[in-house]
């Protein structure tokens, strides 16, 4: 696992939150910052689920809020998926202990779902307005955190020819190289990584049959013998036992970094199939730290939290509204890969995304027949 980058950068961009500034709450009850920071702090805890360090620049974010507001941050399970996050929601409805998730950060088509089953509690953080509208519940059950393109991150001590497309991967150089960084029955990763394979063969094509599209993509990359049925991370990158890693590229680029060439790896975003996917936060309805929960989004949506974000590569949800107001240091925008590479980039509907889901996790196991694990 990756540890988190130090931050070099002075951000004379950050927020000023004030006294005065009145917060949306469950319930329309308003909250002064101040009022909701003593709140948290007699809480004293934060609990997350599912964010490993070294993605989205997590391990700075969670120190970084630890330090503004001296809460401890109890983390669970950081390789989880997005489905293990609703699970652990479920499972610990009755449960104040340190196994119940505040938090959750999730794939966009797990946001509405999770609502309907009345799972999420509503809160509009203060920077509501510069969310934008398409990426967001209404009344504040979830709302989109940050967003990226799938990417292939490639280990180049082993791999003499970097892939560049997804039909690269069908080559037989490609034996025994090819993984995902998740299973794709329950990750929200891996499921996009299989639609953006289907978005290839089926450009114009519905979210089911972009989904089933992928599926047979990845059944004939597994009789290939190129899939590998292993979860994918930067130690498996490393020590080869999956060299071409399909991933967010700011994980990819994160994991580069990290690397800092030993192996050296090249982030390729495939020529086609370019897949871009929002994340969205929301507040377990049965979440022990209420209060810490809504100051850790008033935290994430922040101009810092924002930063903090694009500082691991992930384009924060606010990134628009921030640029066009000139809070984004030039030296954060020199580092992400250059923007053509994103000129062909799909951001699916929620419904294509639902329909997607629903064709690759029920039908993984009987179309593709390989256990990711």
């Amino acid at each position: 696992m990756m540890t988190s980058r130090t931050c070099t950068t002075a951000l004379a961009t950050v927020l000023s939150l004030s006294t005065s500034l009145a917060f949306a709450q469950s319930g329309d009850v308003a909250m002064s910052m101040d009022d909701l920071v003593a709140a948290a702090k007699q809480e004293g805890q934060l609990t997350t689920i599912a964010l490993p360090h070294d993605w989205c620049n997590y391990g700075e974010m969670i120190e970084g809020f630890k330090a503004k507001y001296g809460l401890e941050v109890n983390e669970l399970n950081p390789n989880a998926g997005s489905g293990d996050e609703i699970e652990a929601i479920k499972a610990n409805k009755g449960n104040t202990g340190p196994q119940a998730p505040d938090v959750i950060d999730v794939g966009l088509s797990f946001g509405p779902s999770a609502m309907a089953e009345g799972l999420l509690a509503p809160y509009k953080v203060s920077t509501w307005d510069e969310i934008p509208e398409d990426a967001k519940d209404a009344d504040g059950h979830w709302y989109g955190d940050y967003y990226g393109v799938l990417a292939f991150q490639v280990n180049k001590d082993i791999i003499d020819n970097v892939p560049t497309d997804w039909a690269d991967l069908m080559k037989p150089e490609y034996a025994n190289a090819v993984s995902l960084a998740g299973d794709p029955r329950s990750s929200a990763q891996a499921i996009q990584s299989v639609y953006a394979a289907g978005l290839v063969a089926t450009p114009d094509g519905g979210g089911e049959a972009v989904g089933k599209a992928g599926l047979d993509f990845f059944k004939k990359l597994n009789e290939a013998g190129n899939f590998v049925p292993v979860v994918g991370s930067t130690a498996t990158l490393a020590q080869g036992t999956t060299p071409v890693l399909i991933h967010w590229d700011y994980n990819a680029l994160a994991s580069r970094d990290t690397l800092k060439g030993n192996p050296a790896t090249e982030v390729v975003v495939p020529k086609s199939g370019v897949v871009a996917g929002v994340y969205v936060q929301a507040i377990s309805a049965f979440a022990p730290h209420p209060n810490a929960a809504k100051l850790w989004m008033e935290y994430l949506y922040s101009d810092e939290g924002q930063l903090t974000y694009l500082k691991g590569y992930c384009h924060p949800i606010r990134f628009n509204a921030m640029s066009k107001a000139g809070k984004i240091p030039q030296e954060l925008l020199d580092k992400l890969p250059p923007a053509e590479a994103y000129d062909a980039a799909k951001f699916p509907s929620l419904d294509d995304q639902n329909a997607a889901k629903a064709a690759i996790t029920g039908e993984w196991d009987s179309v593709v027949g390989a256990t990711v694990q």
